[in-house]
């Protein structure tokens, strides 16, 4: 699967890791250079300084060969201005956008754009672990302490 990914934030940086440790190809662009610090070394991906909502950008980040797209800036706007180029101009068959307002994230969903909101699924996940939901909390967290560890141990060596 080849993907491009918009955001090397604290999320892009860390599943831009996963998917290439999982031997994808991976393309990250960001608009600051100092952003590509939170990779791992060596990053076996391809990095990119620029603006991921510029269309040739895009084009540089080999998105007309892309099997999925993510939109992981911290902006919502230029997320789902990413993610629509991607879906409607490029036709890239998955794309995802990180979007933090569950109102709008809920709005491009229902317009054919997958989104995800952080608040959403962090609340979910709390009020699972309070209420004492035997399958999705502990489950999820384990998920997420593994990975957490795993980062960890490679920032540790």
């Amino acid at each position: 699967m080849n993907v491009v990914i918009i955001g090397c934030g604290r999320v892009g940086a860390f599943l831009a890791g996963l998917l290439v440790d999982d031997g994808h190809p991976v393309t990250i662009v960001d608009l600051e250079r100092t952003a590509f610090a939170r990779l791992d070394r060596p990053f076996k991906g391809t990095t990119l300084l620029g603006n991921g909502t510029d269309l040739d950008v895009l084009r540089q980040a080999g998105i007309e060969k892309a099997n999925a797209f993510l939109a992981l800036t911290q902006g919502d706007n230029r997320n789902l201005m990413a993610a629509q180029v991607a879906k409607e101009v490029f036709r890239v068959p998955q794309v995802i956008a990180k979007v933090n307002d569950p109102i709008r994230a809920q709005t491009y969903r229902s317009h054919g754009i997958y989104t995800w909101s952080r608040t959403t699924i962090l609340g979910t996940l709390l009020h699972a672990v309070l209420t004492g939901n035997e399958d999705l909390g502990p489950r999820l967290i384990a998920e997420a302490m593994r990975h957490e560890n795993d980062l960890a141990g490679r920032m540790g060596s």
